[in-house]
This record gives structure tokens, C-alpha cells and sequence, in this order.
């Protein structure tokens, strides 16, 4: 496909959503700010200060957590790390002297200015990431978010542990209070650009589309591993940058100051507003600051006049823990859910875009060479061999159990065969990662529709168009070449979660052609599909066969669209290759008949 496209392209339009809502944050942001400090005096400026903390703090999870769909419970360690190592940095000679004695020298009397500690603590802020994402990155969704939990409780036994640098469990003193107002105001902007432009990029693209389907996301070219990893380490970067902040607002803390209580309060900011947006972190987070200032009055107890009521320990906690019960009860995605402040996605004119075409080569070939599957003493696949050319469709079919699905993943790079091998244009792909194996050539729709339901049409096109190197303008533009072309491009902008049955099976052919593959391989596209649906979608893939060189290779149940549509057909029963040859020679072969009849049926 042509990388040449329309200079009025998506490219103008995303930054600009994206500056514009960061914009519209940053400005409300300020403006509550400003009325909380002329409000309340000194009490509001602190007040305002820790709350454009917190929003930095709950944005730099949120880089990650939102992005990926894994909750990090281990960010206030990392705020901690960044705490201690400012302190040490911007520290006086004559406190240090005195708070850590036994200091080694090399980090003695420095006393940086904020700039340059903030300079150091993001090289230490990535340094760190970059480490402890090694393990995380190769965990699952799950897993991953107890490896956090794992590193909040590594991190604050080793704050104790290294008395030498951070007094242990006792209070860390003499550091300046450098973060006024407006530091924590310039901090909370940074973040809220950096968080809004981070999700279009085409990192924010990749661990979005991860987020929704990890399957997905690898068979259209994701590399799900490196996208966590750097992800992770980006938001760990802004974690300590945040950290040396707060230490710098608090003055004195210990490790308990960036241990559990912390945690459940930025998680529960993130999840009230709603973690999958920019919008959803600030709002939640200014929602329950504001809730937890008002508890925390009454936490003394309330003097009404006529009566007094007493005070409730740990009200702030209750409330917040309310809060957050309450929303994942009624709201599971947020208050905010899915809405991103600032403009939607505006209507595209595609008339002066040139159509798409895919890149022809008549030699090419998808081979399955000598194929064998055991499961134990188990033969799912047995010396199973064909080759699918280009520009031709190549018809997989089989009665239930015949393997098809095993081999299918083997091709895909789901399943490592125990025999054989998988040849791309000659370049073998056995044991190869499914990305790995959609960037060498092959895409893939799945019998289970897979889309990315809470990205948008385009978001889940253009993230196949990245697999193959193409910019973030470049793939949104050849992302609307191919939704104009499967009659999707009015839709856009809209999440694939609302599409209809027949529209999201064509989003999903859409995104596959965005990976400009040489072969395509359909599972059983027709699946689900109501007699019209299954004519329009026999048009579609007619029109990929005439006008593009792709081969495709369709596994299918319904027989008149597999024998209208191919042109060769390979037919599999229990793990063997039982025929071979054109839909009329295949549809008279007695292997084939007895295998979807039976043998009794064929004799009368």
C-alpha cells in the first residue's frame, strides 16, 4: 500500500484533540486552584498545592495503568525513590551533617537547585523503570498487577533497610520546601499534556489496543512484551519526578508515607474518574481530594450547636473506600467512563486520497511443510503439507475436530509445532511470536470477533498500520483508506464496541488489510451472519481477490461461500490431510463426502 497519502490527513486533526483537551483540563485545573488559594488563604494554598500533587501523581499511574488495563499497585513506592533521592540531593551540608552522618561522601553537599534535581531524579526515575519492568513486562495482565504489589513492599523494606541514606523508619528531615503552588500547578500541566498527547502516540496506541485484547493486539503486529516495558518505564520516569516533588511540599516523611495508605488513595482516584482517560484521572482525583478535605474536618467531630457529633477515626478512608465501591457497583468504568474532554472526532473528506492497493508478488507463497502436532500421545496434526499463493484463495474446511484450529495457530504463531514449518516467501516463521509473524506478511481475522472495543474504528485500523513502520499520521491516513474502503470511513470515530455484527467483521478485514499483508487468513468469516451479511461479505473478499495480489486463505463452515469464493481447497479430518484440489474436484471426493456424512450414508 502507497505511504503517499492526502496532506489533509488525520495528522492535522489528533494533536489537535489532544492539545486542545489537555488544554481545557490544564485551564479548569488552574482555575480551581486559583479559587481554592484566594478562597482560604494559607489553608487553601496548601490545600491547592497537595491536590495538584495528587494529580500528578494519580496521571503518572495513569500513563500506565490506564493505557496497559493492569493496575499498578506499587506507584507510591516509586513516589518514594523520588522523595529520598531529592532530599539527599538538595539537602544543606549543615542538616545533612546531622540527619545522615554516615552519608558516603560521594552524595554529600550537593544542594541542587529544583531543576537540576529533577533533571537527576528522571535519569534515576528511568533507570528504575526500565529495570523493574524486565520482570513485569513478561507478566501476565494479572500477574503483572501483583508484581507491583510485589515492588511497593521490596521498595519500602529497603527505604528501612538503608538507614545510612534514609534514616530508616525514621522521619527524613531538613528537606527544602522548594514545591510551592505554582511548582505543583507547572507540574500538574506537564503531566496532563504529557498523559493526553501520550495516548495517541503510537506507544499509547499499542498499549491500548494490549489493553483490549492481548490476541488481538500480537496478530496485528503489537509486540504486547515491549510496548508494557516501555510504557512501564516512562511511568515510573513521572512517578519519581513526582515523588521529589511531594517530599519536596511534605519537608519531612518516612518510607510509611509512600506505603499502602498512599496506594489505595491514587488507585481510588484513578478508579472513581474513571482510568481509561486523561479527563477521568483529574476528575477523580479532584473529587476525592475535595472529599477527603471535608471528611477529614469532621473527623474531629462536628459541632452543631444543639449537639455535637463525635469523631470517626479513618473517616477519610471510609469515604474514599465508599466512593470507590460505589462507582466499580454502578459506574465500572468511571464517572467519566469513556469521554475525553475537548473536541470528537470530525467527519473525513476521502475524495482526494488515492485508493489503496496492496503490494503484488506473483512468486509469493504461504507454506505449511510437513506439519505434525502432538499433544502427549495425542496426534492433532499429522504431516499436514499445502501452500497458499498469491492472489488466489486457498479454502480450509474440515468436519469438527479435524484440526483446523490447531493449525491455524501454528500458522499464526500461537503454537510451535512439534514437526514441520511454516514458510513465509520462503522465510521460515516456526516458533516465530504471532507480531513477529503479522509483520513478515501475514493478517489475520478471528472466529470470535476481536476488535479493540473501547479504541475507535480508525485507533484500531491505524495500530495495524504502525506494525509496519509507518508514522502516526501516515497510519491514521492509511487507516481511513481502508475503512473508505470497506465502507466504514463515516465511522471513524466512533468505539468499535457499538459497531453492528456485520460492520464489526468488516473492521476486523480492515484492520488485517492495514497490516499490508501478503496473505490473509480468515476463520470463519461468515460465522454469525444473516444470508445478506454473508452476500456483502462474499462481494468484499471477491473485490480483495480481483483487485489485490493477496492470497487468501479462508477456513469456513458454510459451504456456498467456500465453494463460490475459492479457487483451491484443502480438506482436513482428524489430523490428516484427507483431499486436495478445486471446490468441483473436492465437492465428488468420497473421502470427503464420507468425512461430513459418514460411511454408512454413502453406501445407500
Amino acid at each position: 500500500m502507497t505511504a503517499r497519502v492526502n496532506a489533509m490527513s488525520l495528522w492535522t486533526v489528533v494533536p489537535a484533540r489532544a492539545w486542545t483537551s489537555a488544554a481545557l483540563l490544564i485551564a479548569a485545573v488552574g482555575a480551581l486552584a486559583l479559587i481554592i488559594s484566594l478562597a482560604f488563604g494559607n489553608t487553601g494554598i496548601n490545600i491547592a498545592t497537595l491536590a495538584l500533587l495528587q494529580i500528578a501523581a494519580v496521571l503518572s499511574l495513569a500513563t500506565f495503568s490506564g493505557n496497559s488495563g493492569i493496575v499498578s499497585f506499587g506507584h507510591s513506592a516509586f513516589l518514594g525513590i523520588g522523595a529520598y533521592v531529592a532530599g539527599v540531593l538538595t539537602m544543606s551540608k549543615g542538616v545533612q551533617a546531622t540527619a545522615l552522618p554516615h552519608l558516603p561522601q560521594w552524595l554529600q553537599g550537593h544542594e541542587l537547585s529544583l531543576p537540576f534535581v529533577l533533571v537527576v531524579v528522571a535519569i534515576v526515575g528511568l533507570a528504575v523503570g526500565y529495570l523493574t519492568g524486565i520482570p513485569l513486562s513478561r507478566l501476565s495482565t494479572g500477574s503483572a498487577a501483583i508484581g507491583t504489589l510485589a515492588f511497593l513492599i521490596i521498595i519500602h523494606v529497603v527505604l528501612i533497610g538503608a538507614r545510612d541514606f534514609t534514616r530508616g523508619s525514621q522521619t527524613f528531615y531538613g528537606v527544602p520546601r522548594l514545591t510551592t503552588v505554582y511548582v505543583a500547578f507547572a507540574a500538574a500541566a506537564v503531566f496532563i499534556l504529557v498523559a493526553r498527547i501520550l495516548r495517541e502516540t503510537p506507544l499509547g496506541l499499542r498499549l491500548r489496543a494490549a489493553r483490549e485484547n492481548e490476541v488481538a493486539a500480537a496478530a496485528t503486529g503489537v509486540n504486547v512484551r515491549e510496548a508494557r516495558h516501555a510504557g512501564w518505564a516512562v511511568s515510573i520516569m513521572l512517578a519519581v519526578i513526582v515523588g521529589a516533588l511531594y517530599g519536596g511540599f511534605l519537608g519531612a516523611f518516612s518510607p510509611k508515607d509512600f506505603y499502602f495508605d498512599l496506594t489505595f488513595t491514587l488507585v481510588s482516584m484513578l478508579i472513581v474518574g474513571g482510568m481509561l482517560t486523561v479527563t477521568g484521572a483529574v476528575a477523580g482525583t479532584i473529587l476525592l481530594a475535595g472529599i477527603v478535605q471535608i471528611l477529614r474536618q469532621a473527623e474531629t467531630g462536628i459541632d452543631l450547636g444543639a449537639f455535637t457529633v463525635p469523631g470517626i477515626f479513618g473517616l477519610p478512608q471510609l469515604g474514599m473506600g465508599l466512593a470507590l465501591l460505589l462507582t466499580i457497583w454502578r459506574r465500572p468504568l468511571g464517572l467519566v467512563g469513556l469521554i475525553e474532554i475537548g473536541p470528537g472526532w470530525p467527519q473525513q473528506s476521502l475524495a482526494a486520497v488515492p485508493a489503496a492497493t496492496a503490494p503484488s508478488s506473483s512468486a509469493a507463497a504461504l507454506e505449511v511443510k510437513s506439519v505434525t502436532m502432538r499433544f502427549g500421545g495425542l496426534v492433532a496434526l499429522d504431516d499436514i503439507s499445502f501452500s497458499v499463493p498469491a492472489g488466489q484463495v486457498t479454502g480450509l474446511i474440515g468436519p469438527n475436530g479435524a484440526g483446523k484450529t490447531t493449525l491455524i495457530n501454528i500458522i499464526c504463531g500461537q503454537a510451535k509445532p512439534s514437526a514441520g514449518a511454516i514458510l513465509i516467501d520462503g522465510r521460515d516463521m516456526t516458533g516465530e511470536r504471532p507480531d513477529q509473524v503479522a509483520v513478515a506478511g501475514l493478517g489475520r481475522t478471528f472466529q470470535n470477533i476481536r476488535l479493540f472495543d473501547r479504541m475507535t474504528a480508525l485507533e484500531n485500523v491505524a495500530v495495524a498500520a504502525l506494525a509496519k513502520g509507518h508514522s502516526a499520521a501516515v497510519a491514521r491516513s492509511l487507516g481511513m483508506i481502508w475503512l473508505e474502503q470497506l465502507g466504514l470511513a463515516a465511522r471513524a470515530g466512533d468505539f468499535a464496541g457499538s459497531f453492528a455484527y456485520g460492520d464489526r467483521r468488516r473492521l476486523e478485514i480492515a484492520r488485517a488489510l492495514a497490516l499490508e499483508p501478503r496473505f490473509l487468513l480468515l476463520d470463519e468469516p461468515a460465522a454469525g451472519m444473516n444470508p445478506a451479511e454473508t452476500d456483502e461479505l462474499i462481494r468484499t473478499l471477491e473485490k480483495l481477490r480481483n483487485e489485490h495480489e493477496i492470497g487468501l486463505l479462508v477456513v469456513e463452515h458454510d459451504m456456498r461461500l467456500i465453494m463460490r469464493l475459492s479457487d483451491r481447497m484443502v480438506v482436513l479430518n482428524k489430523g490428516q490431510k484427507i483431499a486436495e484440489g478445486t471446490p468441483r474436484e473436492i465437492r465428488d471426493n468420497p473421502k470427503v463426502i464420507e468425512a461430513y456424512i459418514g460411511s454408512k450414508r454413502t453406501q445407500h
